[in-house]
Protein backbone atom coordinates (compact mmCIF):
# COMPACT_ATOMS: atom_id res chain seq x y z
CA UNK A 1 0.00 0.00 0.00
CA UNK A 2 1.32 3.04 -0.87
CA UNK A 3 2.51 5.80 1.74
CA UNK A 4 -0.05 7.91 0.37
CA UNK A 5 -3.02 6.43 -0.40
CA UNK A 6 -5.86 7.71 1.53
CA UNK A 7 -7.85 5.60 5.14
CA UNK A 8 -11.48 4.36 3.39
CA UNK A 9 -13.99 6.60 5.33
CA UNK A 10 -17.00 4.92 6.91
CA UNK A 11 -18.72 8.15 7.72
CA UNK A 12 -21.18 10.03 5.96
CA UNK A 13 -23.08 13.43 6.33
CA UNK A 14 -26.56 13.61 6.00
CA UNK A 15 -28.75 17.42 5.73
CA UNK A 16 -32.49 16.98 6.82
CA UNK A 17 -34.66 19.06 5.14
CA UNK A 18 -34.69 21.16 8.60
CA UNK A 19 -30.92 22.08 7.88
CA UNK A 20 -28.97 19.54 10.80
CA UNK A 21 -26.43 17.98 9.59
CA UNK A 22 -25.71 14.06 11.10
CA UNK A 23 -22.81 11.78 10.89
CA UNK A 24 -23.93 8.24 10.27
CA UNK A 25 -20.95 5.25 10.15
CA UNK A 26 -21.56 3.08 7.21
CA UNK A 27 -21.77 -0.43 7.77
CA UNK A 28 -19.35 -2.92 5.64
CA UNK A 29 -19.57 -6.48 4.70
CA UNK A 30 -18.43 -7.93 8.17
CA UNK A 31 -21.10 -6.60 10.25
CA UNK A 32 -23.79 -6.89 7.58
CA UNK A 33 -22.95 -10.50 6.72
CA UNK A 34 -23.55 -12.46 10.40
CA UNK A 35 -27.09 -10.32 10.72
CA UNK A 36 -28.11 -11.77 6.78
CA UNK A 37 -27.04 -15.17 8.70
CA UNK A 38 -28.80 -14.93 11.57
CA UNK A 39 -32.05 -14.37 9.41
CA UNK A 40 -31.46 -17.13 6.86
CA UNK A 41 -31.09 -19.30 10.27
CA UNK A 42 -34.64 -17.43 11.09
CA UNK A 43 -35.87 -18.06 7.96
CA UNK A 44 -34.72 -21.76 8.12
CA UNK A 45 -36.07 -22.59 11.50
CA UNK A 46 -39.77 -21.03 10.46
CA UNK A 47 -39.42 -23.30 7.42
CA UNK A 48 -38.43 -25.99 9.54
CA UNK A 49 -41.92 -25.17 12.19
CA UNK A 50 -44.09 -24.56 9.39
CA UNK A 51 -43.00 -28.13 7.68
CA UNK A 52 -43.72 -29.86 10.97
CA UNK A 53 -46.88 -27.63 10.85
CA UNK A 54 -47.72 -29.31 7.60
CA UNK A 55 -47.16 -32.76 8.29
CA UNK A 56 -49.54 -32.35 11.61
CA UNK A 57 -52.55 -30.58 9.12
CA UNK A 58 -51.99 -33.45 6.15
CA UNK A 59 -54.33 -35.52 8.08
CA UNK A 60 -57.42 -33.21 7.19
CA UNK A 61 -56.48 -31.09 4.65
CA UNK A 62 -54.46 -33.28 2.65
CA UNK A 63 -52.53 -31.22 -0.42
CA UNK A 64 -53.91 -28.03 1.27
CA UNK A 65 -51.29 -28.17 3.97
CA UNK A 66 -48.56 -28.80 1.53
CA UNK A 67 -50.05 -25.82 -0.82
CA UNK A 68 -49.79 -23.52 2.67
CA UNK A 69 -46.23 -24.49 3.05
CA UNK A 70 -45.40 -23.22 -0.63
CA UNK A 71 -47.01 -20.32 0.17
CA UNK A 72 -44.91 -19.47 3.48
CA UNK A 73 -41.71 -20.65 1.73
CA UNK A 74 -42.44 -18.14 -0.82
CA UNK A 75 -43.10 -15.58 1.71
CA UNK A 76 -40.55 -15.78 3.71
CA UNK A 77 -37.95 -16.34 0.82
CA UNK A 78 -39.10 -13.09 -1.19
CA UNK A 79 -40.91 -10.64 1.42
CA UNK A 80 -39.04 -11.74 5.07
CA UNK A 81 -36.45 -9.06 4.66
CA UNK A 82 -38.67 -6.13 3.02
CA UNK A 83 -41.59 -6.32 5.47
CA UNK A 84 -39.58 -6.59 8.42
CA UNK A 85 -37.06 -3.68 7.11
CA UNK A 86 -40.37 -1.68 5.95
CA UNK A 87 -42.12 -1.95 9.78
CA UNK A 88 -39.24 -2.42 11.92
CA UNK A 89 -37.77 1.23 11.57
CA UNK A 90 -35.32 -0.58 8.43
CA UNK A 91 -34.47 -3.36 10.76
CA UNK A 92 -34.88 -7.19 10.27
CA UNK A 93 -34.06 -9.58 13.60
CA UNK A 94 -30.64 -10.29 12.51
CA UNK A 95 -29.51 -6.28 11.67
CA UNK A 96 -30.86 -5.28 14.97
CA UNK A 97 -28.66 -7.70 17.09
CA UNK A 98 -26.28 -6.20 14.83
CA UNK A 99 -26.90 -2.97 15.63
CA UNK A 100 -27.34 -1.93 12.29
CA UNK A 101 -30.43 -0.28 10.05
CA UNK A 102 -31.55 1.01 6.36
CA UNK A 103 -32.43 4.03 5.74
CA UNK A 104 -32.56 5.99 2.64
CA UNK A 105 -29.83 7.88 1.10
CA UNK A 106 -31.31 10.61 2.48
CA UNK A 107 -31.50 10.08 5.69
CA UNK A 108 -35.07 9.51 5.75
CA UNK A 109 -37.05 6.04 6.78
CA UNK A 110 -37.39 3.72 4.55
CA UNK A 111 -40.39 2.92 2.67
CA UNK A 112 -42.35 -0.20 1.49
CA UNK A 113 -41.19 -0.01 -2.02
CA UNK A 114 -37.68 0.89 -1.09
CA UNK A 115 -37.12 -2.10 1.19
CA UNK A 116 -39.05 -4.92 -0.85
CA UNK A 117 -36.97 -3.95 -4.18
CA UNK A 118 -34.01 -3.97 -2.15
CA UNK A 119 -34.30 -7.46 -0.65
CA UNK A 120 -35.11 -8.54 -3.62
CA UNK A 121 -32.49 -7.66 -5.56
CA UNK A 122 -30.22 -9.61 -3.26
CA UNK A 123 -30.78 -12.53 -5.55
CA UNK A 124 -28.56 -10.58 -8.09
CA UNK A 125 -26.16 -9.57 -5.29
CA UNK A 126 -25.49 -13.37 -3.96
CA UNK A 127 -24.30 -13.85 -7.53
CA UNK A 128 -22.67 -15.58 -9.53
CA UNK A 129 -24.20 -19.34 -8.84
CA UNK A 130 -21.75 -21.94 -8.48
CA UNK A 131 -23.76 -25.66 -9.25
CA UNK A 132 -23.12 -27.81 -5.98
CA UNK A 133 -21.30 -30.40 -7.72
CA UNK A 134 -17.75 -28.62 -7.65
CA UNK A 135 -18.25 -28.96 -3.81
CA UNK A 136 -19.00 -32.45 -4.41
CA UNK A 137 -22.57 -31.76 -3.71
CA UNK A 138 -26.14 -32.74 -5.74
CA UNK A 139 -25.72 -30.60 -8.62
CA UNK A 140 -29.30 -29.17 -8.15
CA UNK A 141 -28.61 -26.93 -5.05
CA UNK A 142 -26.68 -23.22 -6.38
CA UNK A 143 -24.05 -21.77 -4.16
CA UNK A 144 -24.23 -17.99 -4.11
CA UNK A 145 -21.03 -16.59 -3.79
CA UNK A 146 -21.72 -13.05 -2.80
CA UNK A 147 -18.74 -12.06 -5.51
CA UNK A 148 -21.00 -9.69 -7.90
CA UNK A 149 -22.55 -7.38 -4.36
CA UNK A 150 -19.26 -7.49 -2.74
CA UNK A 151 -17.36 -6.08 -6.10
CA UNK A 152 -20.56 -3.24 -5.83
CA UNK A 153 -20.07 -2.47 -2.26
CA UNK A 154 -16.01 -2.13 -2.56
CA UNK A 155 -16.78 0.38 -5.54
CA UNK A 156 -18.32 3.34 -3.72
CA UNK A 157 -17.79 4.73 0.21
CA UNK A 158 -21.32 3.88 1.29
CA UNK A 159 -20.80 0.14 0.70
CA UNK A 160 -23.86 -0.15 -1.24
CA UNK A 161 -25.03 -3.10 -3.35
CA UNK A 162 -26.84 -3.09 -6.14
CA UNK A 163 -30.16 -3.62 -3.66
CA UNK A 164 -28.96 -0.26 -2.78
CA UNK A 165 -28.09 1.67 -5.36
CA UNK A 166 -31.71 0.58 -7.03
CA UNK A 167 -33.42 1.68 -4.21
CA UNK A 168 -31.83 4.33 -3.27
CA UNK A 169 -30.84 2.99 0.51
CA UNK A 170 -27.50 1.99 2.61
CA UNK A 171 -27.24 0.28 6.06
CA UNK A 172 -25.82 2.66 9.00
CA UNK A 173 -24.31 1.82 12.34
CA UNK A 174 -27.06 2.19 14.88
CA UNK A 175 -25.32 3.24 18.03
CA UNK A 176 -28.58 4.40 19.25
CA UNK A 177 -32.09 4.04 18.59
CA UNK A 178 -33.40 7.77 18.34
CA UNK A 179 -36.71 6.41 20.27
CA UNK A 180 -35.34 3.75 22.55
CA UNK A 181 -34.27 6.76 25.06
CA UNK A 182 -34.31 9.91 26.55
CA UNK A 183 -31.60 12.55 26.78
CA UNK A 184 -31.51 14.32 30.18
CA UNK A 185 -32.48 18.14 29.84
CA UNK A 186 -31.59 19.47 32.98
CA UNK A 187 -31.52 23.57 32.29
CA UNK A 188 -34.84 24.40 34.24
CA UNK A 189 -35.31 27.87 32.12
CA UNK A 190 -36.13 24.65 29.66
CA UNK A 191 -39.32 23.91 31.48
CA UNK A 192 -40.32 27.18 31.53
CA UNK A 193 -40.00 27.52 28.19
CA UNK A 194 -41.85 24.73 27.13
CA UNK A 195 -45.03 26.00 28.66
CA UNK A 196 -45.26 28.86 26.10
CA UNK A 197 -45.03 26.42 23.11
CA UNK A 198 -48.23 25.15 21.79
CA UNK A 199 -50.31 23.04 23.82
CA UNK A 200 -51.00 20.58 20.80
CA UNK A 201 -47.54 20.57 19.56
CA UNK A 202 -46.77 18.30 16.69
CA UNK A 203 -43.98 17.82 14.76
CA UNK A 204 -43.19 15.66 11.45
CA UNK A 205 -41.34 12.43 12.06
CA UNK A 206 -38.12 14.23 10.54
CA UNK A 207 -38.18 16.65 12.78
CA UNK A 208 -39.21 14.61 16.24
CA UNK A 209 -36.02 13.07 14.59
CA UNK A 210 -33.96 15.75 14.47
CA UNK A 211 -34.40 17.48 17.56
CA UNK A 212 -33.96 14.16 19.14
CA UNK A 213 -30.47 13.64 17.69
CA UNK A 214 -29.99 17.40 18.11
CA UNK A 215 -30.52 16.85 22.56
CA UNK A 216 -28.17 13.71 22.58
CA UNK A 217 -25.62 14.99 21.04
CA UNK A 218 -25.78 18.75 22.53
CA UNK A 219 -23.82 18.02 25.72
CA UNK A 220 -20.30 17.66 23.07
CA UNK A 221 -21.49 20.96 21.64
CA UNK A 222 -19.85 24.23 22.81
CA UNK A 223 -22.20 27.44 23.63
CA UNK A 224 -20.93 28.76 20.13
CA UNK A 225 -21.72 25.56 18.56
CA UNK A 226 -24.99 25.08 19.71
CA UNK A 227 -25.96 28.08 18.71
CA UNK A 228 -24.60 27.76 15.26
CA UNK A 229 -26.15 24.16 14.93
CA UNK A 230 -30.01 25.03 16.33
CA UNK A 231 -30.45 28.02 14.20
CA UNK A 232 -31.25 26.39 11.10
CA UNK A 233 -34.24 24.55 13.05
CA UNK A 234 -35.13 27.59 15.47
CA UNK A 235 -35.20 30.61 13.42
CA UNK A 236 -38.43 29.07 11.34
CA UNK A 237 -39.75 28.00 13.97
CA UNK A 238 -39.76 31.10 16.33
CA UNK A 239 -42.20 32.95 14.18
CA UNK A 240 -44.33 29.97 13.67
CA UNK A 241 -45.05 29.85 17.76
CA UNK A 242 -44.83 34.02 17.66
CA UNK A 243 -41.52 34.18 20.34
CA UNK A 244 -39.35 36.99 20.48
CA UNK A 245 -36.12 36.99 17.74
CA UNK A 246 -33.66 36.85 20.65
CA UNK A 247 -34.94 33.94 21.97
CA UNK A 248 -32.17 31.25 22.92
CA UNK A 249 -32.06 28.70 19.81
CA UNK A 250 -30.36 25.97 21.95
CA UNK A 251 -33.46 26.14 25.01
CA UNK A 252 -36.10 26.44 22.18
CA UNK A 253 -35.52 23.22 20.56
CA UNK A 254 -34.49 21.52 24.25
CA UNK A 255 -37.93 22.96 25.03
CA UNK A 256 -39.45 21.07 22.00
CA UNK A 257 -37.74 17.92 22.99
CA UNK A 258 -38.54 18.05 26.57
CA UNK A 259 -42.19 18.49 25.27
CA UNK A 260 -42.10 16.23 23.01
CA UNK A 261 -40.10 13.14 24.69
CA UNK A 262 -40.09 13.92 28.38
CA UNK A 263 -42.92 15.85 29.74
CA UNK A 264 -46.06 14.22 30.75
CA UNK A 265 -48.66 16.75 30.42
CA UNK A 266 -49.87 15.51 34.21
CA UNK A 267 -47.06 17.22 35.94
CA UNK A 268 -46.56 20.17 33.32
CA UNK A 269 -47.48 22.52 36.48
CA UNK A 270 -45.31 20.68 38.77
CA UNK A 271 -42.31 21.28 36.32
CA UNK A 272 -42.97 24.67 35.74
CA UNK A 273 -43.21 25.37 39.52
CA UNK A 274 -39.82 24.05 40.27
CA UNK A 275 -38.45 25.98 36.80
CA UNK A 276 -39.79 29.38 38.55
CA UNK A 277 -38.70 28.57 41.88
CA UNK A 278 -35.00 27.58 40.49
CA UNK A 279 -34.93 30.76 38.16
CA UNK A 280 -35.83 33.15 40.76
CA UNK A 281 -36.08 31.19 44.13
CA UNK A 282 -39.56 31.88 44.86
CA UNK A 283 -41.16 29.09 46.67
CA UNK A 284 -43.07 26.59 44.01
CA UNK A 285 -46.64 27.66 45.36
CA UNK A 286 -45.64 31.51 44.78
CA UNK A 287 -48.02 33.28 42.24
CA UNK A 288 -46.83 33.64 38.77
CA UNK A 289 -47.18 35.62 36.33
CA UNK A 290 -50.10 34.98 33.61
CA UNK A 291 -49.45 31.82 31.52
CA UNK A 292 -49.89 34.62 28.08
CA UNK A 293 -47.77 37.18 29.18
CA UNK A 294 -44.11 36.79 30.64
CA UNK A 295 -43.00 38.05 34.06
CA UNK A 296 -40.36 39.99 33.55
CA UNK A 297 -37.11 40.11 31.03
CA UNK A 298 -35.96 37.24 32.84
CA UNK A 299 -38.14 34.92 31.46
CA UNK A 300 -36.56 32.37 29.20
CA UNK A 301 -38.46 32.89 25.94
CA UNK A 302 -36.54 36.06 25.66
CA UNK A 303 -32.87 34.60 26.61
CA UNK A 304 -29.96 37.36 26.16
CA UNK A 305 -26.29 36.23 25.96
CA UNK A 306 -27.24 32.41 25.78
CA UNK A 307 -26.02 29.95 23.00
Amino acid sequence: MSSDALPIDTTVDIVTPEGIAFHYQVAGPFRRLPAYVIDVLIRIAALIGLGMLAQVLSIGLGAGSLAIWILAEFVLSWFYGGLFEAYWNGQTPGKRLMGIRVLSATGRPVNAYQAILRNIMRTVDLGPMISGEILGLPPVPLIPTCVLGLAVMAANRRFQRLGDLASRTMVVIEDRPWLAGVARIEDPRTYQLASYLPADLRVSRSLAAALAHYAERRRYFTPLRRREVARHVAVPLLAQFRLPDNTSYDLLLSAMYYRLFIADRADDETHAARAQAAMTGSPPGAPAAPADQPADASQPTVLRGGP
